[in-house]
Order: structure tokens, then C-alpha cells, then sequence
């Protein structure tokens, strides 16, 4: 019999128990296995034998490929996704292991093979979108969408020097010229271009129509070493008044010193400026989806509250149920709960909400999740069912559309206001539908599941009948 080894790499150790080589790296990174005690990813054949094989063995789950893992982030930043905000890649969940976030289990170091309890982990994490900026850098293409802009334009915004790679890659592009080095820029750098270039307007540059000339194209680049700002640019920048900036420069001993420019109106470097006002919380990086505000039924007075990084899942059948979801605080999660508690849960007289027409819920609406992140955060769901969802009324108290089917055809007589699906608002003067009037009506609310579907039957129906 041979000689027994005396220390074991991570794959001898593997090997020693019988386990993937995988199994073993999770149990190593999840403190199952005891820390390397000779040497760097060395372990004892004492400390290999104590180890048991069979937890180890069970504490892996997968892996998951990256491809699979990065669909998994991408769903948890909301669908469809915010706006400027990209898919997540392959490439970046390889990002996501060098900053430790994930634990490599093996395949290609750049595309590495995870543990998907880890990746639903880090889904639920409401500062995602800024983990995702502050460690995965982005392609050019990727850096144009997470700006909101054309190829072209961002093309533009590299030529006068607002922005400058962090790093690159080399890919191969086989038919396409062979070995390429891309850039890649880092994802806090694009987020706050539109904070710190306050003078451009955004909006209209992420507007502008195909094949039209970037609006860009015309300003000169910023030369090296020169890229400055005066305290008015450093106040618009931190959207506040002149003087509160020349408060800060007395106060703090830390506040950038001037480059350049006069006593009078001295000049600060911009990439110092915005570190130190990262720094103080004088400005955001902007990687949140907007929130959602709710205005809720009360007891007394409806009660606003808001939901951080919502996602709103509405269901296609009537049957089902509707849920929102978003990160909220304590007091605010109590007094969710404390409104839905009720024998027929809440009203929801107004929902706004990234991506959806404001809705509205006549009742029924309960928390069914509270959910407390390793970080703190507390995220909640709201569910009610799909059959109550209807669109919200102009009025500023809320609530929804609602108008009703007749189950017996319409005079000409009626001076009711019509609706798409077929369903009137009765008036009180109607001979067939005033308030004493019979038969009753099949209300619904406007705009939700059960209007949709009266109006397709009624269309269908009248298509039906210009064929015969």
C-alpha cells in the first residue's frame, strides 16, 4: 500500500472524500469544512478524515451555469426591466465571484458555475442594482443601454473624455476580425454621467431618432488634466444653492482644494469633486427603479406609503391573483399590515408603479410575504385577486373605474355613458337603468381582467356578425 499524503490541495481533499470537487469548494466557502491549516488552500489529513463527507456532499445544490444564474438576476431586477438598465451577462456573474459576492464552483473562471441558493441570495437584496454597478464593469453596446443612449452617442460621450474605461477583454470575433480588445467602463462612472454632467440634456439625447447626427458631435473634448467645474457647477451638480457650497468648503477640512481659476472663482476638479460628494452624501448614484406609491383605504383618511424597487405581476386569467412586491421600512410594513388585516383585506385606491397604467383595487388586497434580507432590508408582497384590479379614477381620491353589463339589451331611450366592453354608468333619469330600475347589473371594474375580456367577446362578436 502506498504512502499516505499528508497534505491535500482542494481537489486531493475532494478526491479523499469522494465528493466533487465542486461540493468541497461550497462546503470550504459555507465554513463546513475547517479553514486551510497548513498553508494556502492546504489542508491536514486530519483535519480531510473529520470531515463529514456526506453533508458535504448534500450541501451543494447544482451548480448553476452562469448563463442560467445571470437570467436569475436579471428577472429579480423586475420585468420588463427599468429603464437603462441592461441584462445581466455571464461575464458579469464572473464579475460577481472576484468580488466574492459568489462562490466560484468550477467551469470557466470568466463564466463560472455558482450555487443558486447563493444567487437567490443575492436577488433578494435590494441594493442589487448598485452591486451590480460597483462591480461589474460593461462592454460599449452594454455602457450605451445602461446610459439610455445610442451606440453613437456614447461613442460621443468617450471622444470628449466625460468617461474612460476601467478596464478591457480580449474577444474573439472570429469572421468579424478575429482577437478584439474591448473596453469596459465602470458602471457607477455611467450612472452618474447625467449627475455630473448637469449642462447636457439627457432626455433629449436619449430621444434622438436613428440616423440622425448626435447631438454631442459638435463639443469639443475636455483636455486631459483640465476637466474642471466652479462652485456653481458643484452646486448644480448637488442641486443645492451656491452659498451651501461655499458652506462646505469652510466646514470641511476635506473639501477638495481648487486647480485652477481665481480667488474669486476658483476651479475644482470634477472627478474630486463628485468622490468627495459621494463621500458626504451630497449626491446618489442612480440605480434604483423608481418607486411605487400606493394610496390606501384607511379607517380614518387613505394613507400613502411607497415601495422601493417594485415589481408588479399581473395575471393574464381572472382566476388568479395579482402580487407587488418592494422594499419597504418597518413602520411602513406595520402599517400595511395592520390595513389588509382586516375579514375583507384593503382597498388600494391608487397604485403607481414603473411600467403599468395606475391601478386600483376595491378590496381584498392582503401582505402574503415579509421577507428581511442579511443586510436589513425588509421586502413585502402585496396580493389580491385579478378579478378586482381595475384602472384608477382621475379623481384625487382614487379608486377605480367601475361600471356594469346590463343583462338585457339597451333602448334607444338610454342616456347612459357607454363603455368599450359594453357596460354603461347608469343615470338616475334612465328608464331602463336608473337607480329603481330593473333588471340589476353585473358591475366590474373598469380597465381590469373581466373588461378586457367583455370587450374582445363583444368585438368578436360584431366581426362575427358583418360576415354573415
Amino acid at each position: 500500500m502506498g504512502k499516505q499524503r499528508e497534505f491535500y490541495d482542494e481537489q486531493a481533499a475532494a478526491g479523499r472524500l469522494g465528493v466533487p470537487l465542486a461540493a468541497w469548494r461550497w462546503a470550504t466557502a459555507s465554513g463546513l469544512v475547517p479553514p486551510a491549516d497548513t498553508g494556502p488552500g492546504q489542508w491536514s489529513r486530519s483535519a480531510v478524515e473529520a470531515v463529514d463527507a456526506e453533508g458535504v456532499r448534500a450541501a451543494l445544490s447544482g451548480p448553476m451555469g452562469a448563463g442560467p444564474a445571470a437570467d436569475r438576476l436579471t428577472q429579480a431586477l423586475g420585468e420588463p426591466l427599468p429603464r437603462c438598465r441592461p441584462r445581466v451577462t455571464a461575464a458579469a456573474v464572473g464579475h460577481l465571484v472576484k468580488a466574492g459576492l459568489l462562490v466560484w464552483l468550477g467551469g470557466d473562471a470568466a463564466c463560472p458555475d455558482v450555487h443558486p441558493d447563493q444567487v437567490a441570495a443575492l436577488t433578494r437584496r435590494r441594493d442589487l442594482p448598485a452591486l451590480l454597478d460597483r462591480h461589474v464593469p460593461l462592454g460599449p453596446d452594454q455602457a450605451a443601454a445602461r446610459l439610455g443612449v445610442r451606440r453613437v452617442d456614447f461613442d460621443q460621450v468617450v471622444r470628449l473624455g466625460w468617461i474612460s474605461p476601467v478596464s478591457s477583454v480580449t474577444i474573439d470575433y472570429k469572421s468579424h476580425g478575429g482577437w478584439t480588445t474591448v473596453p469596459l467602463y465602470s458602471g457607477v462612472d455611467l450612472a452618474l454621467l447625467p449627475v455630473l454632467r448637469p449642462g447636457v440634456d439627457w432626455e433629449a439625447l436619449r430621444t434622438v431618432a436613428a440616423g440622425r447626427r448626435s447631438p454631442l458631435a459638435g463639443l469639443e473634448p475636455v483636455a486631459p488634466g483640465r476637466d474642471r467645474v466652479l462652485l456653481a457647477g458643484v452646486a448644480k451638480i448637488a442641486s443645492v444653492g451656491r452659498a451651501a457650497v461655499m458652506n462646505w468648503r469652510r466646514r470641511h477640512a476635506d473639501f477638495p482644494e481648487p486647480v485652477g481659476g481665481t480667488d474669486m472663482h476658483p476651479e475644482f476638479d470634477r472627478r474630486a469633486i463628485a468622490a468627495w460628494l459621494l463621500d458626504h452624501d451630497k449626491i446618489d448614484i442612480p440605480s434604483q427603479t423608481p418607486p411605487a406609491m400606493l394610496l390606501l383605504a384607511g379607517a380614518e383618511s387613505p394613507t400613502r406609503l411607497r415601495l422601493d424597487g417594485p415589481l408588479l405581476l399581473l395575471a393574464d386569467n381572472a382566476e388568479d391573483q395579482d402580487q407587488l412586491s418592494g422594499w419597504t421600512t418597518d413602520d411602513d410594513a406595520d402599517v400595511l399590515a395592520e390595513l389588509t388585516a382586516g375579514t375583507f383585506g384593503a382597498a388600494l385606491r391608487r397604485l403607481t408603479v414603473p411600467g403599468a397604467d395606475p391601478l386600483a383595487v376595491p378590496g381584498e388586497v392582503r401582505v402574503i410575504d415579509r421577507f428581511r434580507t442579511g443586510s436589513g432590508g425588509l421586502k413585502v408582497t402585496l396580493a389580491w385577486p385579478a378579478a378586482l384590479r381595475g384602472a384608477s379614477s382621475d379623481r384625487q381620491t382614487g379608486g377605480v373605474v367601475r361600471h356594469g353589463l346590463a343583462y338585457a339589451g339597451s333602448g334607444e331611450v338610454c342616456g347612459c355613458k357607454r363603455h368599450a366592453c359594453g357596460g354603461i354608468v347608469p343615470v338616475s333619469w334612465c328608464r331602463e337603468h336608473g337607480a329603481s330600475a330593473e333588471p340589476v347589473l353585473e358591475w366590474h371594474p373598469g380597465g381590469g381582467i373581466r373588461c378586457v375580456d367583455l370587450a374582445r367577446s363583444r368585438s368578436a362578436a360584431a366581426g362575427a356578425s358583418s360576415e354573415v
